[in-house]
């Protein structure tokens, strides 16, 4: 499905930064406009400012999201359908959303996407745009609908829900036209009045040709001013404002993740032309580099954003369920390795689950999530280092392990650096590293350093740049009593709101 070559050139689109007086000094937006003359300390300054905004940071905590694939490819066979399907191949025999979304929930997942409609135009509702959708199939009679069933699992089960709504339409006879977008609106629109709340929307940049021969220009500022109207708390996500794309579909995000990144067509007069409605641009600059947010690439920005990333991959090789990839399907050590490479580095990952045509998840895929998460969960439960005394810097050390994302320590007013030492109740075998930032305070850290002592001397155990919401090391285990944590430097300082050392777990 995501086949984002596709999408790439039709650029990362934001808006709704914007509010008040954009010529006030920025002091807790996730925006900033950086001016011709500011020197790089008042840069600094700016960056630090830009932190996420209410919907922003509900998302970043969810951590762990997923994608449920379904639809008329589940019955073809195909990851992309051509629009001449016929609504009758459709017919999951046991369809049980509910079965989705416990599974889903007994992995840790917190919120989850349905493909309300992919590129070949098929809709899992009972939508009047079209009869290319679930009403015209023999499932339930064609009286089902799918998306208000997921919703309705998702309530119950109390986690996030969210829409996926193809841009790209190979079935609509208006594809290509100025009619598209109308036609576009009056499905959206539908999907966000329907189903109660809506968490997350989620839109590609896929854009072929259409019935007519034509693509596509799509009409993205006048979508997001209607989801920003109807459902103001959901994130719009990858071709939107709120949350960019990593820029790979493996689960594997950078080892340096600025969630602050530059965008270098914002001015005071777009500001102006748009405050009322909010801002819509495409930042110019590299979105695909390995690092999007150093020093480096902010002094010569024109102004910042905070633009967190999403890090999507599927449990199976398709995105779409395929019968002949139930053998495929990722393990739950795999699925450790992911998350530590996207929720480690400082990212949501977005794990793709498609139902079979049953309309149920496989049995396969429902055993490897409950292990991988049995193994994070064991990884996780205990906290090496909690008891420890600690020495340090600045103030506020003990705060790293009262297990609140408010709370944080911070080095002297001035400093940019600063050393966490912690002394073991006894000599502790450990081989991960947890490190959070306080990131309604910014993000900050950009070099930090593990050490432990041994015979009198300090040895390097890891190192790292970028922390963010969540920093996840791994490395051959250590056994020792003496840790310290050495911030190399920061930008204005730094808030640690969590420090943890833990030892893997293994699937008994």
């Amino acid at each position: 499905m995501m086949k984002k070559k596709l999408w790439l050139a039709a650029g990362i689109a934001i808006t709704g930064f914007l509010t008040g007086n954009a010529q006030q000094k920025n002091t807790g937006s996730n925006y900033v406009l950086i001016a011709p003359g500011d020197t790089e300390a008042e840069i600094i300054d700016k960056a630090v400012a830009v932190t996420p905004s209410p919907r922003q940071l509900r998302w970043q905590r969810l951590e762990l999201t997923a994608f449920f694939h379904f639809g008329v490819n589940t019955f073809t066979g195909r990851e992309w359908g051509h629009g001449k399907e016929d609504p009758r191949i459709f017919n999951p025999t046991q369809l049980d959303a509910h079965q989705w979304v416990k599974a889903a929930k007994a992995a840790g997942i917190k919120q989850v996407i349905i493909t309300a409609k992919h590129h070949d135009g098929f809709c899992l509702w009972p939508t009047a745009t079209t009869a290319h959708s679930v009403k015209s199939s023999p499932w339930k009679n064609g009286a089902g609908d799918v998306v208000k069933e997921v919703a309705e699992a998702c309530k119950k089960e109390k986690i996030g829900f969210g829409v996926y709504l193809s841009p790209w339409d190979r079935n609509a006879k208006v594809y290509g036209s100025p009619a598209y977008n109308d036609f576009f609106v009056e499905q959206l629109t539908e999907l966000l009045t329907r189903y109660g709340k809506v968490d997350e929307v989620w839109f590609d940049g896929a854009n072929g040709e259409g019935p007519s021969g034509k693509k596509q220009v799509y009409d993205f500022e006048r979508w997001y001013q209607l989801i920003r109207k109807l459902q103001p708390e959901a994130v719009i996500a990858i071709m939107g404002p709120d949350v960019r794309w990593v820029g790979t579909e493996t689960g594997y995000g950078r080892d340096t993740e600025w969630s602050v990144v530059p965008t270098n067509n914002l001015s005071q007069e777009s500001i102006a032309a748009n405050s009322q409605q909010g801002l819509a641009f495409k930042p110019t600059g590299d979105m695909m580099g390995d690092d999007l947010g150093s020093r480096d690439k902010i002094v010569k920005a024109k102004g910042l954003v905070w633009y967190p990333a999403e890090t999507d991959v599927s449990i199976r090789p398709g995105w779409f369920y395929h019968e002949k990839e139930d053998s495929q399907v990722k393990t739950p050590q795999k699925l450790e390795d992911i998350y530590y490479h996207s929720v480690g580095k400082n990212g949501v990952l977005l794990l793709n689950i498609p139902p079979d045509k049953r309309g149920l998840l496989h049995e396969n895929d429902v055993k490897n999530l409950r292990d991988w998460n049995t193994i994070i969960q064991k990884t996780f439960s205990n906290n090496l280092a909690a008891e420890a005394k600690l020495s340090s810097s600045g103030k506020g050390a003990k705060k790293v392990f009262d297990k609140k994302e408010h709370t944080s320590w911070c080095p002297a007013p001035g400093d940019t650096t600063g050393t966490l030492e912690l002394m073991l109740p006894q000599s502790t075998t450990f081989n991960v590293l947890l490190l959070q930032e306080q990131i309604t305070r910014g993000q900050r850290i950009e070099r930090f350093v593990l050490e432990y002592e041994e015979n009198g001397d300090w040895k390097k155990v890891t190192e790292g740049t970028t922390v963010g919401y969540k920093r996840l090391l791994r490395f051959p285990e250590i056994s020792a009593r003496k840790v310290r944590l050495r911030i190399l430097s920061s930008r204005k300082g730094f808030f640690l709101a969590s420090f943890g050392l833990y030892k893997s777990a293994a699937l008994p």
